[in-house]
């Protein structure tokens, strides 16, 4: 599918959405439209797998007692389907009964079937517990089909329901063959959301354009950047996954095949979901990938707690972009933590150390991190500097990169982006101020292509260059008190121009026989219109 398609789909979507909202808000109207087209792409997904497994028994008519050729084939073949599922969950890793597909819902709604809730309903409890080899509970949870927003009673909610679900089906027609680029309209979709949802965006979406410069940056060889990318990564992990578009732009650059395993956590019960689907609408099995609900500070997820140090887990690249300067309670139990008891724990008013060390923790030795903060972190004081402190000098700052303001739909901050290494062969710090380096939008300011590679290729290749970037020995860090404002190391004054007086002098000369000759004429129609010439 071409960009323009890839538009044009993604601008259809969000007229649908944008017609049909109604009395909802963008946040309740997103898990309808998205789930719905969650649904659209499993089933054209399960539809072209079954077509192809059953071959010449596929059928290629139907009547109108069945809404799909594959109710048909499951009513006459009713010996046959155990096998055939478990062959679909072989090959394609989940099995949607025929009742329950996008085709079938979707013709339900032309007719306004009065069933369609109740089968909406079924449809979406089977495929969080039956569907797939791993269970996906609650994934639907935050569509209510019950809700009061959709109509008062069953029948105005089926009608809703029939309306929307009309309307999605429609406007995807046109695209009916290209189910590969449903991923890329979710990930748009979710885009334009974010942009009607303001300051709530920042808890689930990445723009693209950082996206992108963090996923190179984890997908360089670690150690001899310059050589290019690695071949392959064995783990990538976000801890603060959001929806889950940063881990899927890592795996966009390695390839299906590049990544063993992605991992994400992420707190926001609608969120996580989100990220779930996001996943899966963007062809990643489900045995290849874990999303786990749940908080990162405390630490809730039972993989990461692993106290034998030969069994926990480590990854390859580590991105995030976790909630800016969020406020936490640390307990007194968490100065004697893994994650934080070397370096010390972050003061309640910033979690941002801490969502680093807990991401640093399970780096592998040969990894990268890459992870968006505020610029507080490079230069606030008390524990916060003590903490910067520790990392320097143990060697696991590697970069730092400064960004223009207003870039998030959450938050008109410049914010920074921090490259950490356990192990790294430059003993200095590259900085790089890219923060005045933009095109300016509407509501956000934009990243260009070329901002974007500038970046990339100053961190790989460790390039200087005078007000943009410049490589920075330990000893006038040290001199600095530690503290890593990008102002303190890269000058952007530009020097005042050297005047040339002779040239100014001649420029001046000319400007008054300029003013003597227009005073001139002036004072010549003055007289021929017998009034006083000036003096």
């Amino acid at each position: 599918m071409t960009e323009q398609s890839q538009k044009k789909l993604g601008n259809t979507l969000w007229a649908i959405a944008d017609q049909l909202r109604g009395a909802m808000d963008a946040d309740d109207f997103r898990d309808y439209m998205l789930s719905f087209l969650f649904l659209r792409y499993l089933s054209d997904n399960y539809e072209a797998a079954a077509k192809k497994e059953l071959g010449s028994d596929y059928p290629t008519q139907i009547d109108s007692s069945v809404s799909t050729p594959l109710q048909l084939w499951y009513e006459g073949n009713l010996d046959d389907v155990p096998e055939f599922e478990k062959q679909m969950r072989r090959k394609v890793h989940y099995v949607i009964e025929p009742q329950h597909l996008w085709s079938s819902i979707a013709n339900m709604a032309r007719t306004q079937d009065a069933e369609l809730l109740h089968t909406l309903q079924t449809g979406f409890k089977y495929i969080e517990t039956e569907s797939f080899q791993s269970t996906f509970q609650g994934l639907f949870s935050e569509i209510d089909l019950a809700s009061p927003k959709l109509g008062k009673n069953y029948t105005e909610r089926n009608a809703k329901l029939c309306s929307i679900i009309q309307k999605i089906a429609d406007g995807l027609a046109e695209f009916s063959k290209e189910m590969d680029a449903l991923g890329d309209a979710y990930e748009y979709l979710i885009g334009q959301f974010a942009a009607g949802s303001g300051k709530k965006a920042g808890e689930f979406y990445t723009p693209q354009q950082i996206s992108d410069i963090l996923s190179t940056i984890v997908t360089l060889d670690s150690q001899e950047p310059r050589t290019g990318a690695r071949q392959r990564l064995d783990s990538v992990m976000d801890f603060a996954c959001g929806s889950g578009s940063l881990l899927l732009n890592v795996r966009k650059r390695m390839g299906p095949h590049g990544i063993g395993k992605i991992y994400g956590q992420e707190k926001n019960i609608t969120t996580y979901n989100l990220a779930r689907m996001n996943m899966l609408l963007h062809g990643v099995k489900d045995t290849e990938f874990e999303i786990f609900h749940g908080d990162t500070l405390t630490n809730d997820w039972d993989m990461l707690r692993e106290l034998n140090p030969a069994k926990k887990p480590a990854f390859d690249a580590i991105v995030a972009n976790p909630p800016f300067s969020y406020r936490w309670e640390p307990n007194e139990a968490m100065a004697d933590d893994v994650r934080f008891k070397s370096h010390g724990l972050a003061p309640k008013s910033a979690a941002d150390f801490a969502f680093l060390l807990h991401g640093f923790h399970f780096l592998k030795d040969e990894g990268v991190m890459a992870i968006i903060l505020p610029h507080g972190v490079l230069f606030r004081g008390g524990a916060e500097e003590r903490i910067r402190k520790k990392l320097l000098l143990d060697g696991h700052i590697d970069t730092v990169i400064g960004l223009p303001s207003n870039l998030f739909y959450s938050t008109g901050i410049p914010v920074c982006i921090l490259v950490l290494k356990k192990c790294k062969k430059p003993d200095d710090v590259l900085f790089i101020n890219a923060a005045e380096h933009f095109a300016k939008g509407k509501r956000q300011n934009q990243l260009t292509d070329e901002h974007i590679a500038k970046i990339i290729k100053t961190y790989q290749y460790r390039e200087e260059e005078a007000r943009y970037s410049r490589r920075v020995e330990m000893a006038e860090i040290e001199k600095n008190d530690f503290n890593l404002n990008i102002s303190r190391y890269i000058s952007t004054a530009v020097g005042e121009a050297e005047i040339d007086l002779a040239a100014t002098h001649r420029e001046l000369l000319e400007i008054e026989k300029a003013i003597a000759a227009a005073k001139d004429k002036h004072n010549a129609f003055l007289r021929e219109l017998d009034l006083k010439p000036l003096p």
